[in-house]
């Protein structure tokens, strides 16, 4: 490997890593807030390109009738948990969030899908489609056992996962796909040839990170997001509400999961299980945060990414397993340096 090799490689890296920033950023977001490690992330962001790529081709997305079908479910669940309660009061807001601006969100696509849109139209409806299925999912999935355990709420997220890749094969087919690419500009550094994609990737993935470093430090919803994910009854005695909370959570991840699958599509193929390995390269990268710290996970992000495109070069068929080992002496490192909550109950 000469220099310009191992350059070129390090753009991809980069390039790479900084949608796992997305993707993994998003997945910390929502464990923090709620306890669920979400692993059907990926399929958020395949899902999303996969939209975007239907819409190119001017036909009606999958995507419109599942979001329908899930908020019909959700609504559903909602009213009746509500009546149950005796909260008839709440039901017609329930029904204006859960089936109201879901329906509208899945008519505008489905009535747009037939139209030649200039790129951005199709950009922002390709991310609007798929906007309310985090939410939803929550609703029906997740919301129900919030009290269990994060491990019973990890083996449900990877059942979902497996359920969405499913779905995702009867909405959209086994063909890969690739959309047309944002930019066909060029900048030249030094003797490297940058594509516009590449910059646009990286430069959406740093702008968005700041936007959330604002929105957690400067505004009352991100620091009620945050004291939630810092201690739940403690949110709650101050008027927080987890479940709200959560929602917004995951309407916040669902937008960068939906960026995410838009940004990677013009350069990678797309399948329908593709999120299975975009959701995992990003939860490799959130361990090496932590979990927990944001710039941590974006670092751990960057790292997947770099470590993942020199690990093809040198031995393609071994990529994941390169990247998914190097994950093991973080967690003996972080085995040996955090004190077990064993230890902390008996003290």
């Amino acid at each position: 490997m000469d220099l310009d090799i191992a350059t070129l490689l390090m753009v991809d890296g980069i390039t790479t890593g900084a949608v796992y920033v997305l993707l993994a950023i998003g997945m910390v977001l929502i464990f923090t807030v709620t306890r669920v490690i979400f692993v059907p992330f990926g399929d958020i962001a395949v899902y999303a390109a996969l939209t975007l790529s239907a819409l190119e081709a001017k036909h009606a997305p999958g995507t419109a009738a599942l979001v329908a079908a899930v908020a019909a479910v959700a609504t559903l669940m909602e009213v009746t948990s509500l009546l149950r309660h005796g909260k008839a009061r709440a039901v017609p807001r329930a029904l204006a969030f859960y089936l109201a601006l879901p329906l509208a969100v899945s008519g505008t696509v489905w009535a747009a899908s037939g139209t030649d849109w200039p790129m951005p139209v199709r950009i922002a409806l390709a991310i609007v489609a798929v906007l309310p299925l985090a939410p939803l999912l929550d609703r029906i999935v997740f919301r129900p056992v919030a009290d269990a355990s994060v491990l019973l709420l990890m083996i449900i997220a990877v059942a979902l996962h497996f359920a969405l890749a499913g779905i995702g094969l009867l909405c959209f087919g086994a063909e890969g796909v690739r959309t047309q690419p944002l930019t066909e500009a060029a900048l030249t550094f030094g003797d490297v040839l940058v594509s516009g994609q590449t910059a646009l990737i990286v430069v959406a993935a740093a702008s968005f990170s700041l936007l959330l470093f604002l929105f957690f430090n400067h505004t009352l919803t991100g620091k009620a997001l945050h004291a939630t994910a810092v201690n739940r009854l403690g949110a709650r005695l101050v008027a927080i509400r987890p479940e709200r909370a959560g929602t917004i959570a995951y309407l916040i991840g669902s937008l960068l999961a939906a960026i995410s699958g838009v940004l990677i599509a013009p350069v990678t193929t797309i399948f329908y299980d593709s999120g299975f390995l975009l959701g995992l390269f990003a939860f490799v990268g959130a361990i090496i945060g932590g979990l927990t710290n944001y710039p941590g996970t974006a670092l751990g992000a960057l790292l997947v990414g770099l470590l993942g495109s020199y690990a093809s070069f040198f031995s393609s068929s071994f990529k994941e397993v390169i990247v998914f080992a190097a994950l093991v002496p973080v967690l003996l490192w972080r085995s040996i340096a955090t004190t077990h909550s064993e230890e902390e109950i008996e003290e």
